[in-house]
């Protein structure tokens, strides 16, 4: 386990040591609290905190980490990223720290997917620069939920696909791609929504999506509106729980990376233009050169460019992501589990996070788009949610 020493004298003139550790784990997991630096300063350890704002942080303390019982400090609701905290504790002794997300889930992700820890957040454009529909800013608490940190591939599209064509599915596109290690393409929301069953029944899992209120005709075939089983199977994100895993932890900034306000083109797969958006650092205007090869869609390999702090790539640019809910105003009332709109309200489905066409402003945290689910274009891929047991 990795520790951090240091040595200060205590009012009392004894040598003491204290020794920080960031968690209770012997590797850091992606999205759970950490330390980042310890200082001591005026006789009191002082520690800066990397936490998922919204959510709740328990720091603990013992002088032995060959016991068990651990001193709770105290719990802290993340409101910043990262965070100071002081032990006003200036007695002498070994001390050992941790800090840790109670309400963090017990079962590892899948395979290819990252935890999106339970918390709230402030969904919307937080710089009134957008369209009205980004507003107003409201706070929405979400409940933890797995997401796929790719964006679904070719490759993965069309194993699932296989599986399913002697399993009762059909689709109304084939879905099509730049490369196999790349997005899939025009295919619609419908199709996106079956295959989500094929592949929880691919893997042995219960479904999400039914034809019936009762949940008993697992949905597979046409066009139609599903009724859902939250507690089960691959489905696409809510909206907020897309919002909320794009921004990574960090709260009210443009891009998904961490404290990001500006977004190049070594960080995303977008149409560049520096001249209308101060925040687009280019530096090449229009497609994103290292990926304009051959025939359109210029997309890039899902993973080519750094993810942000949950451990998620390409949630902006690359391919647009359709998103469960309906498109509709949002409320300025605190939310709990928001799943959109029960009809149509004349814009289709949410889509998210901008593609390698489009400009930096439709990559933004809170952009937001409608369209009908029946439509389908070369820009328009998905990435699956999954419940956390």
């Amino acid at each position: 386990m990795k520790t951090m020493n240091l040595q200060r004298q205590a009012f009392f003139a004894k040598l003491t040591i204290i020794t920080v550790i960031a968690t209770a784990c012997l590797a850091p997991v992606v999205g759970q609290p950490s330390f980042t630096n310890f200082t001591v300063l005026n006789g009191l350890p002082q520690m800066n905190i990397l936490g998922d704002v919204g959510t709740t942080n328990q720091i603990l303390r013992i002088s032995d980490l060959g016991q068990t019982n651990w001193t709770l400090l105290t719990n802290v609701v993340v409101a910043t990223n990262p965070y100071s905290f002081s032990d006003a504790d200036s007695s002498g002794g070994s001390r050992f720290y941790k800090v840790v997300d109670p309400n963090w889930p017990t079962n590892p992700p899948p395979a290819g997917m990252a935890i999106i820890p339970a918390g709230t957040f402030q969904m919307g454009d937080t710089f009134s620069e957008g369209e009205y529909y980004e507003l107003p800013v409201h706070p929405v608490y979400i409940s933890a939920f797995y997401l796929d940190q790719f964006e679904t591939t070719l490759a993965l599209w069309n194993a699932v696909q296989t599986w399913s064509a002697t399993n009762g599915y059909s689709y109304d596109l084939p879905g099509s791609g730049k490369d196999t290690n790349h997005p899939v393409l025009n295919i619609d929301w419908y199709d996106m929504v079956k295959w989500c069953n094929a592949r929880s029944q691919m893997e042995g899992r219960l479904p999400a999506y039914y034809s019936d209120a009762a949940l008993t005709q697992i949905y597979t075939n046409g066009q139609a509106a599903p009724y859902v089983n939250w507690n089960a199977g691959y489905r696409l994100p809510t909206e907020s729980e897309w919002e909320k895993a794009a921004r990574g932890g960090a709260e009210g900034h443009r891009f998904p990376w961490t404290n990001a306000n500006s977004i190049s083109e070594s960080q995303a797969n977008y149409y560049g233009d520096t001249n209308d958006y101060s925040y687009d650092l280019g530096p090449t205007p229009g497609y994103n050169p290292a990926f304009e090869e051959g025939d359109t869609p210029y997309t890039s390999p899902v993973g080519s460019f750094a993810p942000n702090g949950y451990g998620l790539y390409d949630m902006a640019g690359n391919a647009w992501e359709w998103c469960w809910d309906y498109a509709g105003a949002y409320p300025s009332a605190w939310q709990t589990d928001p799943r959109g709109p029960t009809t149509d309200q004349g814009s289709g489905r949410v889509g998210r996070g901008g593609n390698w066409n489009y400009y930096a402003t439709d990559c933004r945290n809170s952009y937001r788009y409608g369209n009908a689910p029946g439509y389908s274009a070369s820009n328009i891929g998905f990435r699956c949610a999954l419940p956390v047991p």
